[in-house]
């Protein structure tokens, strides 16, 4: 992972956007045969039993993909609405899952203001670049009613970014991440790491969950 520059530009951002997403889009078939039996379970249970209030919850699949998750929220009886960049993945999402799902990427996000109960952000924010999260985190801050409730999950590092196999990736600590969270107006409820039930240094994926404040 090279150095990254100490600001990226606009041009730069875009690049980071477009050729991410047309990873995605190249490997859209391989993705859904390498992670559609994954068990994320736990942290679906996560964002919904963080959610006040009585179900149904209208929940945004923050990088929904093929649509494993939109599937499990609606089969729970849920109101999912799924956002993707990748144009392969969201017309694989509407098929699969049969509700709304929004072609958008995370740096150019146009999301209605108090609309969602929980945003789930699985294995999707760490695309976004460091300097671009606080305004990211902002309109994910708006789009959520009040007290709403924000599920991310991110792989972990010391604060890295950078190109990995064709990805933009951002790779942050705890602390880094909840300094983030915080600034942006959350509180954090819960934190965790996995795979479960593996020692620490296996566990490479740092999960949170957070209030809208």
């Amino acid at each position: 992972m090279t150095e990254p520059p100490e600001r990226y530009d606009d041009d730069a951002l875009r690049e980071i956007a477009d050729v991410t997403i047309r990873h995605y889009d190249r490997s859209a078939d391989d993705y859904w045969a390498g992670t559609k039996h994954h068990d994320v379970s736990q942290n679906r249970a996560a964002l919904i039993d963080a959610i006040e209030g009585e179900p149904p919850h209208s929940i945004l699949d923050l990088g929904c993909g093929p649509g494993r998750d939109l599937v499990a929220f609606r089969d729970a009886g849920h109101d999912p609405v799924g956002l993707d960049g990748s144009a392969a993945f969201v017309a694989m999402a509407r098929g699969m899952a049969g509700c709304e799902v929004l072609h958008q990427d995370f740096l150019a996000l146009d999301l209605p203001r108090a609309r969602f109960d929980g945003i789930f952000a699985n294995a999707s924010l760490f695309h976004v670049p460091r300097q671009e999260l606080p305004r990211v985190l902002g309109e994910l801050h708006a789009a959520l009613k009040p007290r709403g409730v924000l599920f991310s999950s991110n792989p972990r590092g010391g604060n890295e970014e950078g190109w990995v196999g064709g990805r933009f990736g951002c790779f942050l600590d705890l602390e880094t991440w909840r300094a983030r969270l915080r600034a942006a107006g959350f509180v954090e409820l819960d934190h965790y790491y996995r795979p479960p039930g593996k020692p620490r240094r296996e566990q490479f994926w740092l999960a949170s969950v957070w209030r809208k404040r």
